[in-house]
Formats: structure tokens, C-alpha cells, sequence
């Protein structure tokens, strides 16, 4: 039986190529979603904030056990393979890629060099991967209109290099699945038998499924598919055709078919939810997970700090442990929900750039959820309006709005922290900066969308004082 690597390339494609926007920590939960039901290959994208995008890599390293985690270079960057290198070398199964375009529409239009410079940086990349990495791929980006002579030339180079893995992407989409039988097995028969042969099909034509299984039948040992988005071949799809069709052609497929149909609707759910995650917990705090006691230093305080996304200075760490210990001296136990709060309360006390003046929300069942909020700043009132998939998600885009710029909304977290009919309301808001810290906010009111304004905004006044901006 010959087994075929199916590799998800879900969270390595960009929004405007038709893929799916998912934060810092949907990413880490998709990728520990998959890896339990056996995916083979994970990838994600490129390093290009190296702050942001390291963290990343990391923490999917830690948080993978079976899969390969693949990691592509940057074609333009020097020291790219130091960067990725040090961000994926944790990982238990690590995989470097070098993608190239190999036809001279994307060469010289898009990455604006010579084909003698694509074939010169490829050499140089795959064998600066492979002296660090015992897994390297080279993916020859829109081969289906590539020169076939340059083509066979910038795969030799890259197999005589040290690449193991060689993918061939049909990015144009316009070929038909016989068509792609044709190509990818001329391509097999002129590979090394020990170097696997991988296939990325867009899916312009909508074929990308059966070009998949073109691709397998005539040789191709390695798929990239998609768990989430259909811009390419669907995981889904092709584990099912290879479990139920696979065996009377001699294939096989280690993903666990029957765990995967609920994966997939968890990933799913996930990319639906395009501005983040809400949590409405009506619990009393004491109800929540106990974390910590009394009893615990600053260390394990910290380490519990930095366990749910924060980065304190000294002060700050100094500041959010004198806290702790005065709630855990009147109780027995703190849980994360409450420390959440406390850093969110006393950690990084900043001035406010932006003030609230006063808002005006129109909701109901049957009409969309409106929101006009007005802010002040350095002495002038700015106005917001703007309408969203509910009257929380429509502030936060009328805040948005008047700063002039979106932020990656973490976490938000709703409780009564009073009982009664006029209960006061507590929310914590997480935001995460561009270069992946998060910063947290807190807002009281007997109004719960009050208390989520004054909580984004007081997350939003951390970020803009600690970047120095706007």
C-alpha cells in the first residue's frame, strides 16, 4: 500500500487569495485539531512580522505532537533560514519549504527576478534548509505555466540541493483533471524514486478534487488541501474518497475518517466567527477553574500570567502580584477568569488617548444591530457608526472607526460581578497588538454593552500608549 500524505494548508492562505482569517489562538486550536485526528502535514505561513509570526510557529511546535509542522522561507530575505529555523526547531516533526515561482509571469511580475536569480536563490535556500533541517520542500509555484525545461532544471537543482520533497502547484487552476494526470506523471517519472512528489491545485475551475485524485492515481505521493475555504482540494473530500476507493488502487490514508467529519465542523465554526470569540460567563468567580492559592509566589503567579497571553514589565508583574495576594487572602482559591481581571484592572494603568462621551445602540430580531459612539480625544469629539452582527460587534467596530485602524480582538469575557435585576455588569476585553502581545481591559456598568465600550477602549488606550501611535 502506498500512503499518501495529505497536508493542510488552511491557515498558510491569505484572505484575499480565498482563504480564511483566523486569530493567533484559533490557529494554535486548529492545528492541535487536526494533528489528534492524524493530518499528516500541517503548514503555515511565512514569517513576516518576526515578532508575531515566531510566536507563532512556536507555540504550534509545542502545541503539535505527530504531524509535521511546515514552515515556508522567504525568497528575498538573507537570513530567512536562521529566523524560521529558530522559531521551528522545537517542533517534533519540523519541515522547511522553499517556495518559488517557476513561471516568468510570477518570476519577473511578482518576486521581479530573473529566472537565473530564481535558480540561484532555490540552490542556495534548499541547502541552507537541509544543513539544519533533515526535511526539506521545494514547491515550484505555478508550474502548470512554467517553461518545461526551466522547470526540470530548477527541480534538479533544488532535489541536488538536498530537497526530499518536490510540489508542483497548478496556481492558474485552468487545467483539466486529465490534463493534470498527464503533467504530474511526467513529472513522477523524471523525480529520484526517494524524492516524494506533492501537488497544490486551485480550485478555479472547481475541479480541484478530481485533479487531487488525478494526481494520486498517476503518482503523486503528497496532497495540500484545505480543512477550512475552498480555494483549493478539500481534506474532507479526499480522505473520504481514499478510505472508501483507496484500497483497489493499493492507497492509504492515516487520517481517522471517523474523528474528522466533527473536526472539521469545529474548524468550520471557527473560520465563521470572523472577528473573534465571545464568552458570556454568568458564573460567580469563585466558580471558575482554581488556578491559585495564597499559598504561591510570584513565580507561579506569573507563570499563570503568562500562561494566558501576557507580557508584564517588572512594575506591572510587581503591581498585578500585590493584587493577587490581597483577593487570595480573603478566599481560598483564584481562577484564571479573575486573574484575567486583575491584570486587566492593574497592570499597565495608562493615560486615556481616547475618552467615551456617550453612545447610542439600536438592536433587535429584526433589524441589524447599530452603533453610534462618540470619543474624545486631545480636546475633539470624534463620532462612530457602524453596524455589526450584533450591538457588541458593532461598537467595536464603531471604536475601530474613530481610532482608524482594526485590532485582533483575543477574548472577551462577560459576568455579573453583582445580583439583582440592577446587576453590575464586568467585561474583560483582550486585544492582541501587532506584534502578538495582548492587552486586556476592563469596563463596569449595569449596562453590559457599556461595560464592553469602556473595556475595549480602555485595551485599545494600553496598545496605542505602549506603541506610541496615533
Amino acid at each position: 500500500m502506498r500512503n499518501i500524505f495529505l497536508s493542510d494548508v488552511t491557515m498558510k492562505q491569505p484572505a484575499e487569495a480565498g482563504g480564511v482569517v483566523f486569530s493567533f489562538r484559533e490557529k494554535i486550536e486548529l492545528a492541535k485539531l487536526l494533528d489528534k485526528v492524524g493530518v499528516p502535514v500541517i503548514e503555515t505561513a511565512p514569517i513576516a512580522n518576526r515578532r508575531t509570526d515566531s510566536l507563532l510557529i512556536k507555540s504550534l511546535a509545542s502545541a503539535i505532537f505527530s504531524s509535521v509542522l511546515a514552515a515556508p522561507l522567504s525568497l528575498t530575505d538573507e537570513d530567512t533560514v536562521d529566523v524560521t529555523w529558530n522559531a521551528l526547531k522545537g517542533a517534533r516533526n519540523p519541515r522547511l519549504q522553499v517556495v518559488a515561482p517557476v513561471s516568468t509571469v510570477q518570476m519577473e511580475y511578482i518576486s521581479r527576478l530573473k529566472p537565473a536569480a530564481v535558480l540561484e536563490r532555490v540552490q542556495t535556500l534548499v541547502a541552507a534548509a537541509k544543513a539544519v533541517c533533515g526535511e526539506v520542500e521545494f514547491v515550484a509555484e505555478d508550474a502548470g505555466r512554467s517553461e518545461p525545461e526551466f522547470l526540470q532544471k530548477i527541480i534538479g537543482a533544488a532535489v541536488d540541493a538536498g530537497a526530499s520533497i518536490v510540489t508542483i502547484c497548478d496556481t492558474a487552476g485552468n487545467l483539466l483533471p486529465e490534463e493534470f494526470y498527464a503533467s504530474v506523471k511526467a513529472a513522477r517519472e523524471s523525480l529520484p524514486e526517494h524524492v516524494r512528489l506533492g501537488v497544490q491545485i486551485s480550485n478555479e475551475l472547481f475541479l480541484a478534487d478530481a485533479c487531487a485524485v488525478s494526481a494520486v492515481l498517476a503518482g503523486a505521493d503528497e496532497v495540500k488541501t484545505a480543512s477550512c475555504g475552498e480555494f483549493t482540494a478539500s481534506l474532507e473530500k479526499l480522505v473520504y474518497i481514499l478510505k472508501t476507493r483507496g484500497s483497489e488502487h493499493g492507497l492509504s490514508c492515516p487520517v481517522r475518517d471517523t474523528e474528522l467529519r466533527r473536526t472539521i465542523n469545529q474548524i468550520r465554526r471557527m473560520g465563521d466567527a470572523k472577528r473573534g470569540k465571545f464568552t458570556y460567563d454568568s458564573a460567580p468567580a469563585e466558580e471558575s477553574d482554581a488556578v491559585l492559592t495564597i499559598h504561591d509566589d510570584m513565580a507561579a503567579v506569573m507563570q499563570a500570567v503568562a500562561g494566558i497571553g501576557y507580557d508584564l514589565g517588572e512594575e506591572d508583574a510587581v503591581n498585578v502580584f500585590n493584587a493577587f495576594t490581597r483577593i487570595a487572602a480573603k478566599k481560598e482559591s483564584v481562577g484564571i477568569k479573575e486573574l484575567d481581571a486583575i491584570v486587566a484592572s492593574t497592570a499597565l494603568q495608562v493615560p486615556q488617548t481616547y475618552k467615551v462621551q456617550n453612545y447610542v445602540i439600536n438592536s433587535g430580531n429584526v433589524i441589524t444591530a447599530t452603533s453610534h459612539i462618540r470619543m474624545e480625544k486631545d480636546g475633539q469629539v470624534i463620532d462612530g457608526l457602524a453596524v455589526g452582527d450584533g450591538p457588541v460587534d458593532a461598537s467595536f467596530l464603531a471604536i475601530e472607526q474613530i481610532v482608524g485602524r482594526h485590532f485582533e480582538l483575543d477574548d472577551l469575557q462577560v459576568r455579573a460581578v453583582t445580583e439583582g435585576r440592577e446587576a453590575m455588569g464586568e467585561t474583560v476585553v483582550r486585544l492582541r497588538s501587532a506584534d502578538g502581545r495582548v492587552f486586556s481591559g476592563r469596563g463596569i456598568s449595569t449596562d453590559i454593552i457599556g461595560s464592553s465600550i469602556r473595556a475595549y477602549v480602555s485595551a485599545v488606550n494600553k496598545i496605542i500608549y505602549e506603541e506610541g501611535t496615533l
